[in-house]
């Protein structure tokens, strides 16, 4: 997987390559899936939502230039997949889910890896995490007409956020970084995700 699909479609970063390699992606999957835990396309999760493509996944972490010492916020815990990898490259990382049985079921596919740098809670993430803030670094994973402003307000100087922007049906990866001038905005890739909801969302 990490060979072909990440590295073979240009993903660079080795502390990215090496998380993608040792995290089983199967064990985040459901058990009728597990055959195509490791083909690059997103498997459909509970509560309507999707664990997201392995190339994907690779390439937004890329994108957030994670350090060791960094705090991210994750909007979108999903199956809990991204937030183990943002776990093993980051100081801490604090993650939300709109959708309480995906906060549960995240929490019982982590609790094996006896993380003790993610808290994870149910709230409607377009508001981001105010009591936590500020962040290093903010990933999005989910598709958002635009970045919700509370975002920006959470985020350090220098800080870099990554969010699918676009229609419902089709976004483009987005890297923002705060600067002293305001925000610089770099476009990547075209990416499909489900819908950020929320008051900040759709």
């Amino acid at each position: 997987m990490v060979r072909r699909q990440i590295a073979g479609r240009g993903v660079k970063d080795p502390r990215v390559l090496q998380a993608m390699r040792e995290i089983p992606r199967h064990l985040f999957v459901r058990e009728h899936l597990r055959s195509q835990a490791y083909e690059d396309f997103a498997l459909p999760i509970e509560g309507g939502q999707t664990i997201s493509q392995p190339y994907v996944v690779a390439r937004m972490t890329e994108m957030l230039d994670l350090g060791a010492g960094h705090s991210v916020l994750e909007i979108g815990t999903g199956s809990g997949y991204q937030t183990l990898i943002l776990a093993r490259l980051a100081r801490r990382v604090y993650s939300m889910e709109r959708v309480a049985e995906l906060t549960k079921r995240a929490i019982e596919r982590l609790r094996p890896f006896q993380l003790d740098n993610v808290k994870i809670q149910t709230f409607d993430g377009t508001y981001g995490w105010s009591d936590v803030a500020p962040f290093d670094r903010i990933l999005v994973t989910a598709g958002a007409p635009e970045v919700p402003a509370p975002y920006f307000d959470q985020l350090v100087e220098g800080g870099k956020l990554v969010i699918p922007e676009g229609g419902r049906d089709s976004q483009r990866l987005m890297l923002y970084e705060k600067t002293l001038d305001g925000v610089r905005r770099e476009a990547g890739e075209k990416v499909a995700f489900v819908p950020l909801i929320g008051r900040h969302g759709w």
